[in-house]
């Protein structure tokens, strides 16, 4: 810790001679470069917040805007039309220049208004060309001229290299859709699933909510949209993660592995040295804002970083109604401190973390009264205030042995919850590396979303195997750096009261832990390439084949979430994409039917078109979600009850899904190092009875999935949830397949496996 070292870095004492001085001068030398390092952040942030602040423009241009001003002036010309001259006769200094200085001053007060204007009105342009969504549902081949147009008045205006959050101040605010439209399409989205009676009595409540109290309630969101950065954000993070009082392990954490076939190192200390190292070389580029902005896939599109801000140095503070993210900006963190949990451990230290896995009301209770002063609060602020949290854990996972679709899953419930004590789950991100050298983590929610921690895990995991790398016999590699302070153990003092707390939490863990069923599988059989040949969305076929698995599984078809991104637009994070549909259903109505394979590839088609045109009115703000989630906050606020809207939010997702995107392809080299596969990452199932799917595409012939549910639920199953997954995608395959079988006899083939 780095008051530590401050406090030990002079000592005196006194004696009959006078003051005895003793200097530490390696803990002078510590906090020499620690002020140096600070000095170095300022200075660094002072200047990217002039560079960004004109963005799209240069610090540069303002001299181009200077000499091009005083050059008109040389050649007897006003390019202020007059401007320059009343500047010139409210100068303050006028007595004390002449009257050329006083000419000179004027012109470069006009240069910066002017350059200034310029800024403002490119940033204004930038924004309205980012607000133009029409490219999105346009098809191949057949570019609108305004799309044509658009593209290079894009590039132009961001096509000087921006810092990471260059493009804020210039993406659009997420709209607030009409409350017609949104209502619409939620009844087109349940159709499939109710009865004729039951979608009577739909339409007629949402036709009386919009004529009532709906559009009460959608003038004040839209006043909301008016000042707010982001009319939904701020209230999803607060009503769907903070104010959540169960437990959050499990309920909202999720987790990413390492690769699949490959472990760089066995040796647990060099992996978590190398591992903690490329995070930190992440944060510094987070920090200088130097990494790039994320994009949509394939174009010069910016996608906001805002989530980028909390990513490192936050903690989750349990509350007694609601928890807070607390973030510090200014934390050093090259400060160690380690926590020993194998020997000479205080009383209660070893299960400590198991107040942050169990219900969050007796954990705010502890943390005020036991955890505000003292030995305890300065412990407890290191970790809190870390960059992230490591775990050295003494188990071995990874796909391995002679069981290893076994082991896989062992290793998703180990990331996902472990002992239930040995993870600390209010941090952002905590990570995990085992004894065998393998590694993952596990992330807290409330603060981004999984493709803001992907980013980073991905860079993580090349920066290690590719980048800083290890030695033949598999240490780090790199000379020690014998400078750098020792690890400072932290000390608790914990009363039995918390020893039982710590009980009681791990017993609420333990219970959630113990009811969770993972299954992590590889699909090797194909992956987009071979989708992409049929001229279809890779992701639209996987959701048409969880829409067949699910039916096969449970005999019916459910509601389902499909998490969309709306970085489009500032602040934005995620939408539902409501994935069933009436043309899914359709189609696998029609392929269960044994119907003719023309008739199922027409009906796969119209299926696979109408998933991508939900996805993109999610991204492009047009969902229905988080406009009734926002409309239902609303209601509360006024305290007014809508019997529409609670109904509406309390239907259940028993099928929950989420593609983890692949977005730094370039950093693995697939082609000659297949082996360096990601395996993605899951998360616990959403529903007590249903179904968590996440699945990421790797490369064009892998695609890798994690599916959860709950044991305590008789009807549900990972494994031949899984079992039923990888059938349905060959099944779907095979329904452009030039083979004799007919769809219907594949289909009942696989079902005798099953």
């Amino acid at each position: 810790m780095a008051e530590a070292h401050q406090a030990v870095a002079f000592q005196f004492t006194i004696t009959p001679e006078g003051v005895d001085l003793q200097l530490s001068y390696q803990a002078l030398s510590h906090i020499y470069r620690s002020g140096l390092r600070s000095w170095k952040k300022r200075i660094s942030r002072m200047r990217n917040s002039v560079i960004k602040g004109v963005y799209p423009a240069s610090p540069s241009s303002w001299l181009f805007v200077v000499i091009a001003i005083l050059s008109t002036l040389y050649m007897q010309s006003d390019p202020s039309m007059g401007l320059i001259a009343k500047i010139q006769e409210h100068l303050p200094l006028s007595l004390s220049l002449s009257s050329q200085g006083q000419t000179m001053v004027s012109a470069l007060l006009f240069s910066t208004l002017l350059w200034l204007s310029l800024i403002l009105t490119l940033r204004f342009c930038l924004k309205l060309l980012l607000s133009y969504h029409r490219w999105m549902f346009e098809q191949h081949g057949r570019i609108s001229t305004a799309t044509k147009v658009w593209v290079p008045l894009v590039r132009l205006l961001s096509g000087r290299k921006p810092l990471l959050y260059s493009y804020q101040t210039s993406l659009p605010h997420l709209p607030v859709p009409p409350i017609k439209d949104t209502l619409q399409r939620y009844l087109l989205s349940v159709r499939p699933l109710v009865s004729d009676e039951e979608f009577e009595r739909l339409t007629k409540l949402g036709a009386e909510f919009e004529r009532n109290l709906g559009n009460r309630l959608q003038r004040y969101l839209k006043l909301k949209a008016l000042w707010a950065t982001n009319y939904v954000s701020d209230w999803w993070e607060e009503y769907i993660y903070l104010r959540g009082r169960n437990s959050i392990m499990v309920n909202s954490n999720y987790y990413g592995m390492d690769f699949l076939y490959v472990t760089p190192t066995p040796l647990q200390a060099a992996r978590a040295g190398n591992t903690i190292t490329a995070l930190l070389l992440y944060r510094r580029k987070v920090n200088r804002e130097e990494l790039k902005p994320s994009r949509v896939p394939g174009t010069v599109i910016p996608l906001c970083a805002a989530q980028c801000e909390r990513m490192f140095n936050t903690t989750r503070l349990p509350g007694e109604e609601t928890d807070v993210l607390q973030h510090w900006h200014d934390s050093d963190s090259r400060s160690s401190a380690f926590w020993m949990t194998r020997r000479h451990r205080y009383p209660g230290e070893e299960k400590l973390g198991a107040l942050t896995a169990g219900n969050r009301v007796p954990w705010a209770h502890v943390r005020k009264q036991y955890f505000s002063s003292g030995v305890n609060k300065r412990s407890l602020d290191c970790i809190d205030k870390a960059a992230f949290f490591v775990t050295l854990d003494d188990q071995e996972e990874g796909m391995m042995g002679d069981d290893p679709e076994g082991n896989l899953d062992r290793y998703a419930k180990s990331l996902l919850h472990g002992k239930c004590y040995d993870r600390w789950f209010d941090k952002s991100f905590s990570v995990v590396v085992y004894k065998n050298g393998k590694n993952g983590l596990n992330a807290e929610h409330s603060w981004a979303d999984a493709p803001t921690v992907a980013h980073l895990w991905e860079f993580a995991l090349a920066t290690d195997a590719f980048q800083l790398g290890y030695t033949t016999d598999g240490n780090c590699r790199g000379e020690v750096e014998r400078s750098l302070p020792p690890p400072q153990r932290l000390s608790w003092e914990i009363p039995a009261e918390v020893q039982q707390q710590e009980m009681a939490s791990l017993t609420v863990a333990q219970t959630l832990a113990d009811d969770v069923d993972c299954h992590v599988f590889p699909f090797r059989d194909f992956g987009k390439g071979r989708i992409k040949k049929l001229k279809m969305s890779p992701d639209g076929f996987i959701q048409l084949a969880l829409q067949l698995a699910y039916y096969r599984n449970r005999g019916g078809f459910c509601l389902t979430y499909e998490a969309s991104m709306t970085r489009l637009f500032r602040e934005g994070r995620t939408e539902t994409v409501r994935s069933c549909s009436n043309e899914s259903c359709a189609f696998v109505r029609a392929l269960e039917a044994g119907e003719s394979p023309e008739h199922c590839k027409k009906l796969f088609r119209l299926a696979v078109e109408r998933h991508q045109n939900l996805y993109r009115l999610a991204m492009t703000g047009s969902g229905i979600d988080r406009h009734l989630f926002c409309l239902y906050v609303v209601s509360k606020y006024l305290g007014v009850e809508s019997p529409f809207l609670k109904e509406v939010l309390s239907e259940p997702w028993r099928l929950s899904t989420s593609q983890t995107p692949v977005q730094q392809m370039e950093l693995f080299d697939l082609v000659n190092h297949p082996e360096y596969i990601s395996l993605g990452g899951g998360f616990g199932p959403v529903a007590d009875d249903g179904y968590g799917v996440s699945y990421i595409i790797v490369g064009d012939n892998m695609i890798n999935f994690h599916v959860s549910c709950k044991h305590s639920c008789s009807e549900t199953d990972s494994h031949k949830f899984g079992v039923h997954i990888a059938q349905a995608l060959r099944d779907l395959m095979s329904v452009f397949s030039t083979e004799p079988k007919g769809t219907a006899e594949v289909s009942r083939e696989a079902k005798k496996h099953m």
